[in-house]
This record gives C-alpha cells, structure tokens and sequence, in this order.
C-alpha cells in the first residue's frame, strides 16, 4: 500500500519514494517479502496519476529488479481512501488471475504499508504460517501506556486494560478469496449507504473489515519493534539500525534518510569604485546617491558577492568564469538575473540555502534605512525566507578608498546543505 498523500511529512514529500539503502522506502518494504520467496504476486497501490514515480521507488533497489521476475508485478491505481485503494488492489490481483493462463488465485495475500520498511522475513513467514492455519493473521504490540476511552469532550468514559490491547501493524494476513468477497460486501453496504443518503460505515484497516464480514477471527501474533510505519520525519530515524538488534532511538535526525548530509559554506566579496553617472544598486535596490558603481554589468556588489559565495560552496565556479567581463553580451546586464542564472544551477545540483549573511561597507550614503527593503529584495531574488537572509552595514571610518566615499565594498557567506 503506497497511494498516500504523505502530507504529514512536510516539505519532504511522498514518503514511499525517499531514499534509503540504495533503493527507496517503497523497494526496502517491498525487498523483505521478495527475498522470501513465497509470492507469486506482488501489487503496489500508488496514488492516481504517480504510476511512473511508484514504478522508479519500486524498481530502485537492483535486488528488486532481480527477485521481482519470479514474481507477478501489478501497479494498481489507489483510491479516495486506505480501504478503496486496497480493495482496487485486489481486484486487480483478481483479474490478473482470470487472465493467466493457469487461473490460479493465490491462497493467501499479505496487505503491508509501503511505508514500514523495517519489519523482518521472519515476521512475513509467521503471519503467512498463521493466516494458513487461521484465516486471517495480523502482528501487533502490547501498548506500553495506559489506555483510555473518552468522548468527544476529551473526557474519560472507560479505564481499559493494556493486558486486552493490542497495537496492530503490518503485514496484515487473509485468505485471498475470503478477504477479496469481504471487500465486496463492504463496497456494496458503502454504496447502499450512499444511496440513501446515510453515513456509510468506513473501516481503518483490513482486520475490522474482515471481522465485519467474515464468521472467522483474526489471529493476533507478535509484532516487531522496529516495524514501525513512516508517519512522521522523526520516525524514520527511529527505525534506523540493525533490525535483529534493535534499540529505538527518537534523537537519530530523521532528516538524514539513511544518508550523509552534506553542509558547505561559501564566501563571496566584491568591491567597486564608486563613480558620477551611475546608479547606485546593492541587493537589487537602487539608493538615492549622485554616485554609482563603475562595473560592466550593472554593478551591484552585494549580488556579485551573493552570486560568488553561492558558486564557491556549490564548487561550481565564479561570477568571473559564470559571466565573462570581456563578453559583450554582459555589458550593463541586470545583476538579479545574472544571479537567479547562477542560483538555479546550485539548486539543481540540489543544495539547499541555510542562510545568507552580508555586509555592506559604505561611507555614505547610509545604508541601514534600506536595509529591510534590500534583505526582502535578495530573500525574493532566491526564493527564500527573509529570516534566512541579513545584511549587516560598515563604514570606512573616512579611512581608505570606502572612507573617502570611493567605493563599496561587499561580503557574502552562505550555508548550503544537501
């Protein structure tokens, strides 16, 4: 099952798809049940309209590619739902069956999260083992916590007893034909429902279907620590490490994703003369002055020392190398553009801006009543959040060619990360 939207991971995106071990969530979930050998089918549910991304997750790990052909491969289309998107699967795994030349269906299906990459073949034969003897096998832990019932006003109606509890996961055991005939029925009362105009009755995992409309129970077996589904970008890390030996660590930094992040830190520093008959830009934004920088572009130090920092720790070159003085092509261009250029070629080597931090040094004129405006100008130049951008201001002390109102004089440092 991997037609989630993910949403409560943030800006990390589709948690199926993410890196980890050389493959993706979705191919080390999917590696555990290949390598056992027991399935002639494997069905990935992906969200409508992401069939080529759920087949790049799915294929990401070569050992997938590899144990896969020994097994049936089918992309079925999710739903609205958990429920829809798993009934979908089924009827897809149904129709391949019919199509096959043997017509067999298998005996059984297991139904897993694509996002608990961290369970065991040991647990995957157990729950095959007692969905066989039983009809429908499902692993889960005692709650460590105390439980409780409240009501919609948060208070507690019912002390329940840990003893009686159990905290299902994944993979989930049912016999095909009697899970899929389930499904069936609980579709027909949805819509029945809906015709009607009443609230259908919606279930939150396969097990309370199965008890809904099955005469047989679900067998309750041990869980796994470690088997813990990806909801959050703090459990990631916490599944992190040796999967016979594991101990759960909530402080691993979840952002990691099972690879080295990478930090690197530009510096950028730029100078020109200051001269009558030009503009005087820094950030962007033009200061009231009867003097401006002598450049061949438009001069504005500040973004030449921005564009700098920004290449240097991206390793990717310099302004110099980036746009050549001797071009013509350069003369007088609008250093925001020349930096957006620069910009998008470090972001598609995939860093990521921490922070930028400036300084402007300039006798005259004052520079800190436009410092707000410059700081919003360079955030809305490269896509970022102002808080990430500051400018600090220095003058020459009416020392030296700065002092002397001469030039202006620029640095820039950056933290990228990826």
């Amino acid at each position: 099952m991997a037609a989630g939207s993910s949403q409560r991971m943030g800006e990390l995106g589709k948690k199926e798809w993410l890196p980890l071990n050389g493959g993706s969530v979705l191919s080390e979930a999917a590696l555990v049940f290949l390598k056992t050998k027991l399935f002639s089918y494997a069905i990935i549910a992906y969200p409508k309209n992401e069939l080529a991304a759920a087949k790049k997750a799915f294929y990401q790990n070569p050992l997938v590619q590899e144990l896969s052909q020994a097994a049936n491969v089918i992309f079925a289309p999710g739903g609205d739902t958990r429920q829809q998107s798993v009934f979908n699967a089924l009827k897809a795994l149904e129709k391949s069956c019919k199509n096959s030349q043997s017509n067999d269906a298998p005996r059984l299906v297991l139904i897993h999260d694509g996002a608990r990459p961290f369970l065991s073949q040991s647990l995957v034969k157990k729950t095959v083992s007692s969905t066989l003897k039983y009809g429908a096998a499902v692993p889960a832990l005692q709650p460590v916590e105390t439980q409780k019932e409240m009501d919609s006003s948060s208070k507690i109606t019912r002390h329940l007893k840990r003893s009686s509890l159990a905290a299902v996961q994944t993979p989930q055991g049912f016999l095909f034909p009697e899970i899929l005939d389930c499904h069936k029925k609980a579709f027909k009362d949805q819509k029945a429902a809906a015709g009607r105009k009443a609230k259908p009755q919606t279930f939150t995992d396969d097990t309370e279907i199965w008890d809904n409309y099955s005469d047989k129970k679900t067998r309750v077996i041990p869980g796994e620590p470690q088997n813990i589904k990806i909801t959050y970008p703090k459990d990631f890390g916490a599944g992190l490490g040796h999967k016979d030996n594991f101990v759960p660590d909530q402080n691993v930094a979840a952002a990691n994703f099972g690879q080295e992040k990478i930090f690197r830190v530009g510096l950028g520093t730029d100078l020109h003369r200051l001269v009558a008959g030009r503009k005087l830009i820094l950030g962007g934004v033009v200061l009231p002055y009867d003097k401006g920088e002598d450049g061949h572009s438009d001069g504005d130090a500040l973004l030449h020392a921005i564009t700098d920092a920004l290449l240097g720790a991206a390793t990717l070159g310099d302004i110099g190398s980036y746009f050549p003085p001797e071009d013509i092509k350069w003369k007088d261009a609008d250093s925001v553009k020349l930096l957006q250029a620069a910009w998008k070629d470090v972001k598609k080597a995939g860093w990521k801006l921490q922070n930028l931090d400036c300084v402007v040094k300039l006798q005259e004129p004052k520079f800190l009543p436009h410092r707000q405006k410059v700081r919003q100008s360079i955030a809305r130049i490269l896509g970022v959040k102002e808080e990430q951008v500051f400018v600090k201001a220095k003058t020459g002390e009416r020392v030296g060619p700065v002092g002397l109102c001469q030039a202006v004089e620029t640095e820039a440092i950056c933290l990228l990360c990826k």
